[in-house]
């Protein structure tokens, strides 16, 4: 058997200051649920956070503003860490993702102990 590891999919997406309808968030969560679930029946779930979009954001020279980091219009929204033989099989499972479907991206990246 392939010891599996561990790479994380980080979510990105557009800030918007718009609220979703009470049905569209209760798609969200169903969409989410599905992604998450399907993962983790597999067995290959380690965690996952969601982001809130406030926060304070400390330059190199430790100058510290309100506000999140967006780069090219999108922020980090959340991020999972999941078990996969390779890249390529974290990437598949990636695909699926509910953030694809409104725009946002996903970066696999393998976990490297520090």
């Amino acid at each position: 058997m392939t010891e599996l590891k561990e790479f994380m999919l980080l979510f990105r997406m557009q800030p918007s200051n718009t609220q979703p309808t009470a049905e569209q968030v209760q798609e969200m969560h169903s969409n989410w649920g599905k992604f998450i679930g399907g993962i983790a029946q597999q067995g290959k779930l380690v965690s996952t956070y969601r982001l809130g979009f406030t926060g304070n954001t400390i330059a190199a020279s430790k100058e510290t503003s309100q506000g999140i980091h967006v780069a090219e219009g999108n922020t980090i929204s959340g991020n999972m860490v999941l078990k996969a033989e390779n890249l390529d099989q974290a990437t598949q499972l990636a695909q699926n993702c509910p953030i694809l479907f409104v725009g946002g991206n996903v970066e696999i990246r393998e976990v490297q102990p520090m």
